[in-house]
């Protein structure tokens, strides 16, 4: 509740500086100037405002740029919370001017957290475990750039020097064996020197099924070429180092996937232990499908559990077995598998009990016929004719009316 607080602090943050608007709950600017981006900064405005009573401060970017006055407000004793961008964007519009400049913007942030509460985000603690995951993942994502890099570079001087070879290492090139001959014996000539049976005890421990059939591969495709090509040379030089940058960073990509792992077992509520469990059987207090009463002309919903209003809101929870989301990405891939099978377990429609409930189903083979013009006139007046009984029902050329 805005009551709470006796000040509310709107910071736009910034890389180097921030800019700070406070202002009271009558809406009075306590403050509005620059803020420098470091710890003293931050804790000498804190303890100045705090004089005016507990204060929430709001920025518009948790993360980044701003997790330093994050941890400062916290490490403070004062409630934090964000403003989403598109929300920010959306209530600069309605403040007059048209200039994006930091003290508007700040005191965009700060207008909504005085008199729009409602569109503030918490920062809490799950928002800290949130932001090593990002972290983690960020580097990954660096990590994977690198390896896609280093990838194309081998597979580059490979294809320019000994195609042949290429269009053998080159879909494996990321195979532990694989590094293994590029790193200790280069290019095609050093492949060539170390022999059949110096390949295949490096091979062997590292691809036990496809090592004999590697190496001979390899030969097969050195014997294809006998040309030597400008630049072989240096390229049996770069090779092994291309290769040994390459294992390196697919060590690191699969110590950053542990690391992940950990830190998501860790965390409470963590689905990642029933991510593979089947999924539990529905419970036995599911609601009844209603009996619809038997109608020519009923639009009464289908008696399917995708259409029951209560299932329509709760199939995505009531039925998991994993309990609500943390606020942060703890679902792996078979759980995103698990909860689709949830899913279409759910709107699956069951047997119809009743004739009533099959007539009105809402597929397109089983809705009720579309009344004819010669029933319409039988049974029930058109409104044509209720309301227009002067209009007649055809034209000069005779041509009915449709």
């Amino acid at each position: 509740m805005t009551n709470e607080y006796g000040v509310f602090l709107g910071l736009d943050v910034g890389k180097s500086d921030h800019h700070a608007v406070a202002l009271d709950p009558a809406g009075k600017r306590l403050h509005d100037a620059a803020l420098p981006n470091t710890e003293a900064g931050l804790r000498k405005l804190f303890d100045k405002l705090a004089e005016h009573g507990r204060i929430l401060a709001v920025v518009d970017q948790p993360a980044s740029i701003g997790a330093l006055p994050v941890a400062v407000a916290r490490a403070c004793g004062h409630q934090i919370a964000y403003l989403p961008g598109l929300v920010m964007r959306r209530l600069a519009d309605l403040h007059p001017g048209t200039a994006k400049t930091d003290a508007r913007d700040a005191y965009v942030i700060v207008d909504a957290a005085r008199t729009l509460p409602h569109t503030l985000r918490r920062v809490d603690a799950g928002d800290d475990a949130l932001a090593e995951l990002e972290m983690l993942v960020g580097y990954d994502d660096d990590l994977a750039g690198e390896v896609t890099r280093l990838s194309n570079g081998i597979r580059g001087l490979l294809t320019q020097i000994h195609p042949p070879l290429e269009r053998v290492l080159g879909p494996k090139v990321q195979h532990p064996a694989v590094l293994e001959l590029l790193s200790r014996c280069g290019g095609p000539a050093g492949l060539r020197r170390a022999g059949r049976s110096k390949l295949a005890e490096i091979v062997k421990p590292r691809a036990p099924r496809m090592g004999a059939r590697l190496v001979e591969q390899i030969f097969t495709a050195l014997d294809a070429q006998t040309v030597v090509v400008p630049g072989t040379t240096a390229a049996e030089s770069i090779l092994p180092r291309l290769a040994e940058g390459l294992r390196e960073l697919l060590k690191q990509r699969d110590q950053v996937a542990v690391q992940v792992e950990e830190m998501l077992d860790a965390q409470p509520g963590s689905c990642s232990k029933s991510a593979t469990s089947p999924p539990s059987p529905p419970p036995a207090t599911w609601p009844p499908t209603p009996d619809w009463p038997r109608s020519p002309d009923a639009r009464a919903p289908a008696s399917t559990a995708s259409t029951h209003p209560r299932a329509a809101t709760s199939s995505s929870n009531a039925r998991s077995s994993c309990p609500r989301s943390p606020p942060f990405p703890t679902h792996s891939a078979g759980l995103t598998t698990t909860g689709n099978a949830l899913r279409a377990r759910n709107t699956t429609p069951p047997s119809s009990a009743s004739p009533a409930a099959a007539s009105t189903s809402c597929t397109p083979c089983s809705a009720p016929a579309r009344p004819t013009s010669t029933n319409r006139q039988k049974n029930s007046p058109s409104l044509l004719d209720k309301n227009h009984r002067d209009t007649p029902r055809s034209r000069p050329g005779g041509a009915a009316l449709r």
